[in-house]
């Protein structure tokens, strides 16, 4: 069995943002050469999420205004957490969007469902983060 491993950067421009990062992690399969097994991506920071959806921009308009309802960036007051920081709701935002994925890797290419494609979720951005791939398989 192989294992592969690539740390994805992001150095996002906004507090919030949805990243296809799809073909990043297609080029991480490829440079792997795993045929068969399965791709774990997850986020590196406790306010960023990787998750997968369908890359459109109503429902990625959808997702901001929804988690903004759940978990509202202001007033900074609201959260015990905003102290040294405010980045609670970021923090709130990441734990209902998730931390990781895992995608079957069939004959060498990620086995989605149609429209299915990976997204780095960021949250409390301006800052360079990370994403983790790793790739198990034959």
């Amino acid at each position: 069995m192989k294992s592969y491993r690539k740390e994805l950067w992001f150095d996002t421009r906004s507090r919030r943002e949805f990243i296809n990062i799809t073909p990043q992690v297609e080029e991480c399969l490829k440079e792997s050469g795993i045929r068969e097994g399965i791709v774990l991506c997850n986020a590196m920071h406790i306010t960023a999420s990787v998750f997968i959806n369908d890359d459109e921009s109503g429902l990625h308009n959808d997702f901001e205004v929804w988690l903004e309802k759940l978990a509202p960036e202001k007033p900074y007051s609201q959260y015990r957490h905003n102290g040294f920081e405010d980045n609670a709701d970021a923090h709130l935002k990441r734990s209902v969007m998730g931390r990781e994925v895992v995608v079957a890797v069939t004959e060498g290419k990620l086995d989605f469902g149609p429209w299915e494609r990976i997204f780095y979720g960021e949250f409390d951005g301006k800052r360079r983060k990370r994403v983790l791939v790793k790739i198990i398989g034959e």
